[in-house]
């Protein structure tokens, strides 16, 4: 309750996720409503006042008051009736191409499904959670505990008793919280379904039908589809639809009393045969649910995931806010769908469970998240091998945030488990001292990496086959050392030896084929054979093109090279295409302050410098710059490079005294990083004498 109006806007204002409904008095003056109304975590006004008249002349002229009430039950009634249409358009969906969320929609849907609690201990802990956050009066939290397993879940999940609206809000934000606390209810209800769709669609027919959902999107979200049409879209939650389309129309209209939001009508076609053969399973709840089923309700399964074919304006004279959306389900059958998941399901299949969905958090950048997640199951774990494990995932969300300290500190915790717990040559003991490999390479320590790399590979040349993919793994890394170091021969060497067992132990479209090419790449290109290395990044673009969706990293970092390759030849317009092609896929897939990003951006400032273009070449260098401050540790040899180039573009503008400067601070940081003979300490030494003949 709030009787200062600023109090008032400012916790409105840090309220990031989530809709507020307000009740104001009348005697609040319209100035203050009027600041209030324009916070757009604000969903609902409602007045209470005693002269209904005097108040709704000017209530009716703002957009979110709701009503002008005399009596605070009338309220509560329509405010139970907002907060269900609120819901409704906040169900969390994800666009193909757009939001990183939906490459990971069915893994995250099977890693939910798949997770087996005790029933009684997890609603005990349900109700003391939402007891802890005061999610729901005490009554009803209280029939839950005691009732359970006297409805079904659909029974639960369509009645008035917060799980709809607690499990949308859950899985909208990841919340880790709520997801740990309603997993066994997700799974219970996806069962129910399942139950019930066997039991319903016994010996019917197979004839496509429709069925229809109106909602509300944010301008956001609407903008966001509309980029997508033709390609795929996710529910990620249970999805409420109807058979009529006047009352599906109806919500679409009340979304419409909000002005940023656009009402969809979504008209979905739904073939049971791909129900079938791709395990998508709806039911009809007239008879299964809370309330007495009017709106012929059909509900799928959570995650379902649709093809939008068509965006139209609903025609109407007052309004350009309507729309329908027509879509169709999309199965197993679907190539793009395919595409997108087939890989994900190799490079995850090492996990289950919550652990799984905490390294899918991990890919989505979700960081602090996982770290939540993981500290909850370490305080749970049962086994070291488990211990092991947890740490290890919480050792790769630092490491994927550049924490380097941080993710060796967790490794090294993991070793330490493994290494008691296991056997000296047992391959998770190999993993490990990869990891902390990868965390020394990033770091710029390239003699601790290698130690770590190499320690790494003699165990796995004991414990796995000649031809096993992780030995191909441990030479690919310790060839990118010696790419750093600058020691080519020995780097090619690593490389081709772990192209051989990946050419034998791999399907030819394999992504891990793709880095081997694309390493080999690097290796004639640092060798100035420009010729080799655009043959070898082609090569390694063709599978990644076949293997990956349309903005992921991988992508971005060959169209990165091929770009590199361009400039050094001279064809600068075809590098600028390549760069600013990777930079707009790492904008989309990786995090604002990501090391890859600060890579595009120096490049960009590459191309600009050698076309004579140095403003643009500076802004783009001081971009990487700010990156890599952040991202990287101070002594990191990618910060002396951006430090060089800034210097040469100040050279070629004639500020001499500021090129000194940051050719020291290249300097200063290359002799610590590399060896002394490295061509980047002779070349900046070199650099600095030259600007002193110019002061």
């Amino acid at each position: 309750m709030f009787t200062d109006a600023d109090q008032c806007v400012d916790f409105l204002s840090d309220i990031n996720d989530g809709k507020v409904f307000m009740i104001v008095s009348g005697a609040v003056q319209l100035q203050i409503i009027l600041e209030i109304q324009a916070c757009p975590q604000l969903d609902s006004i409602y007045v209470y006042c005693d002269d209904q008249l005097i108040h709704e002349h000017w209530a009716i002229k703002i957009p979110k008051v709701k009503g002008v009430y005399t009596q605070i039950q009338s309220i509560c009634e329509e405010l139970q009736i907002d907060r269900v249409h609120c819901d409704r358009s906040m169900i969390p969906i994800s666009f193909n191409g757009i939001d990183p969320l939906f490459m990971y929609t069915q893994l995250l849907k099977e890693t939910l499904l798949e997770i087996e609690d005790d029933d009684r201990t997890s609603i005990k802990e349900l109700v003391d959670y939402c007891r802890l956050q005061d999610a729901a009066p005490d009554k009803k939290l209280e029939k839950i505990e005691r009732e359970y397993r006297h409805h079904t879940p659909i029974w639960w999940y369509t009645g008035p008793y917060f799980i709809y609206s607690m499990l949308n809000y859950g899985l909208r934000l990841m919340d880790v919280n709520i997801i740990l606390k309603m997993g066994f209810f997700i799974q219970h209800l996806h069962q129910h379904i399942e139950q019930l769709h066997r039991e319903q669609q016994f010996g019917k027919t197979t004839a496509p039908f429709k069925v229809f959902r109106g909602q509300g999107l944010s301008m956001e979200d609407f903008n966001k589809m509309k980029q997508t049409e033709g390609g795929l879209m996710s529910f990620n939650n249970f999805l409420s639809t109807s058979r009529q389309r006047h009352i599906s129309l109806d919500y679409s209209w009340l979304a419409l009393s909000n002005a940023n939001s656009v009402g969809i009508l979504f008209v979905m076609t739904i073939d049971p045969t791909i129900c079938e053969k791709s395990k998508i399973p709806f039911v009809d709840v007239s008879k299964g649910g809370f309330f007495e089923d009017t709106e012929e309700e059909v509900l799928f399964t959570t995650h379902t995931i649709f093809r939008i074919n068509q965006i139209t304006r609903i025609e109407d004279n007052d309004i350009d806010r309507l729309w329908q959306v027509n879509l169709t389900l999309t199965g197993n059958n679907d190539h793009d769908l395919n595409t997108l998941t087939s890989y994900l399901y190799q490079d995850f299949n090492w996990t289950t469970g919550w652990s799984r969905l905490g390294a899918i958090l991990i890919q989505l950048g979700e960081h602090e998240k996982a770290e939540l997640l993981y500290k909850i199951l370490l305080e749970t774990a049962s086994s070291d091998k488990n211990h092991a494990d947890y740490n290890l995932q919480i050792g790769t969300m630092y490491y994927n945030i550049s924490e380097y300290s941080k993710a060796l500190s967790s490794y090294e915790r993991s070793v330490e488990i493994n290494k008691i717990a296991l056997p000296q040559n047992h391959p998770d003991l190999a993993t490990s001292y990869n990891n902390i490999g990868n965390v020394y390479y990033n770091m710029g320590e390239y003699s601790q990496a290698l130690t770590s790399y190499e320690r790494s590979l003699e165990i796995r040349k004991i414990a796995l086959p000649l031809n096993h993919p992780r030995l191909a793994g441990s030479y690919n890394n310790i060839g990118n050392v010696y790419v750093n170091i600058g020691e080519y021969s020995k780097a090619l060497s690593s490389y081709e030896r772990s192209v051989e067992i990946r050419e034998i132990a791999l399907p030819p479209n394999h992504l891990d084929l793709a880095t081997s090419y694309n390493n080999i790449g690097n290796v004639y290109y640092n060798m100035d054979e420009y010729s080799q290395a655009l043959t070898f990044y082609e090569r390694s673009l063709e599978i990644r093109k076949i293997a990956l969706p349309p903005n992921h990293p991988r992508l971005a970092g060959s169209y990165n090279n091929i770009g590199n390759v361009y400039v050094n030849i001279g064809k600068y317009s075809k590098a600028l295409s390549s760069y600013e092609r990777s930079v707009e896929i790492r904008k989309i897939s990786l995090p604002p302050n990501h090391p890859d990003l600060a890579a595009s951006y120096n490049n960009i400032g590459s191309v600009y410098y050698n076309m004579g273009e140095y403003s643009q070449a500076l802004t783009s260098y001081e971009r990487s710059l700010e990156i890599r401050k952040i991202a990287l540790p101070p002594n990191h040899p990618h910060l002396a490079g951006s430090y060089n180039n800034i210097g040469n573009v100040y050279v070629n503008i004639g500020e001499y005294l500021k090129a000194l400067s940051y050719y020291k601070q290249a300097q200063e940081i290359w002799q610590k990083s590399l060896p002394p003979a490295n061509r980047h300490i002779v070349g900046v030494k070199r650099n600095i004498e030259n600007v002193k003949k110019k002061l």
